[in-house]
């Protein structure tokens, strides 16, 4: 090979790793916002550095200007070729990485649902396993004939019963509202009057912690839900607030419209605040929280705030949380019919 020919090539090589670096920023830099676009610029800069490297090397072995650029359109004819060839390649390389994505994403679901159900029936044992223990335990004194106070042995038994009876009916109820169609039967209702009926049949619970129960809803705030489900949802919400709140603290119900076509209902409550990091995961089955929130006599199984997020999805709506000054604020949204009249007077709630 001559010195010419070895300088041509030398010159093509260079022009063409130079062009090709430019590009490979492009691709590296579209990559970041889309991975099709890269896939589809990866081999147009490959033929542009190409051509770029011959059409530096024509010129350098002196053809004539005519000719270097009959060179040069002959090679920067691949370029549509390239970017179909790339634009192939993308639709390849986004199938695999979103089917991997889904596949990834599937695994994770998995796995976080077997966890969770790992913690729900470690927690249910737990929970069943108390008043099944005192029931056993009167029982048996009752047949040894050593109960002191009989009448007083059988409450307790009758607490226990409540007790399981309220734990697996929260289960029944979770479980049905995790379903893939939970069968709920929607009418349109009063949605304060719903809330009204939730915060009348908790005033005695409210009273025996000596906590206040307050409020006040918008008149004819209207929206087609599962009456009973909306009013479960409330009333754990309350009962959350209620076993949290110290004695002589306040737990405050409010009922609005949201714009025109949802209605919010929030549970304000004293609990003093949920522990950094605790909020992402306070609607989660089975989650008691830390030892600032964990319930104590008569305590839940962790079920009340994920059935309330059950509910919630089920009408297409959202729940969250969020610190206030001395407490927690809950926000409970759901559609609201379209026929809702939104009145702005507030009236109290009142059992």
């Amino acid at each position: 090979m001559s010195p010419a020919q070895l300088s041509a090539v030398g010159l093509s090589a260079a022009v063409a790793l130079a062009v090709g670096l430019v590009g490979v920023a492009l691709v590296v830099a579209l990559t970041r916002r889309s991975l099709g676009t890269a896939a589809v610029a990866a081999p147009v800069v490959v033929v542009i550095a190409v051509a770029a490297g011959v059409y530096a090397s024509s010129r350098a072995m002196f053809l004539r200007p005519e000719d270097s650029t009959t060179i040069l359109l002959v090679l920067l004819a691949a370029v549509p070729v390239a970017a179909g060839l790339g634009g192939l390649v993308a639709r390849r390389v986004i199938a695999a990485d979103r089917a991997v994505t889904a596949e990834r994403m599937q695994r994770e679901h998995e796995a976080r649902a077997e966890s969770d159900r790992r913690e729900l029936v470690a927690w249910v044992s737990h929970d069943l396993r108390t008043p099944l223990a005192g029931i056993r335990a009167i029982s048996e004194a009752v047949e040894d004939g050593v109960a002191a106070d009989l009448p007083a042995a059988m409450r307790m038994v009758r607490d226990s019963v409540m007790r399981m009876d309220d734990l697996v009916n929260a289960l029944l109820a979770l479980s049905r509202l995790q379903a893939d169609d939970p069968g709920l039967t929607m009418s349109d209702v009063d949605v304060g009057d719903l809330v009204s009926d939730a915060v009348a049949g908790l005033l005695p619970v409210a009273s025996a912690r000596d906590v206040r129960l307050t409020g006040s809803a918008t008149p004819g705030v209207r929206a087609t839900v599962a009456a009973t489900e909306i009013q479960r949802a409330v009333a754990n919400l309350l009962v959350n607030g209620i076993r949290h709140t110290p004695s002589g603290g306040e737990v405050e119900t409010t009922v609005t419209a949201h714009g025109d076509e949802g209605v919010l209902v929030t549970v304000r409550d004293q609990c003093g605040g949920i522990p950094e990091g605790l909020a992402a995961r306070i609607f989660e089955t089975g989650f008691r929280g830390s030892d600032a929130r964990t319930p104590g006599d008569g305590g839940g199984a962790g079920l009340g705030l994920a059935i309330v997020a059950g509910v919630a999805k089920a009408h297409g709506g959202t729940v969250s949380v969020v610190n206030t000054t001395d407490g927690c604020r809950f926000s409970l949204y759901v559609p609201a019919h379209q026929g809702s009249r939104l009145a702005q007077v507030t009236t109290p709630l009142t059992p």
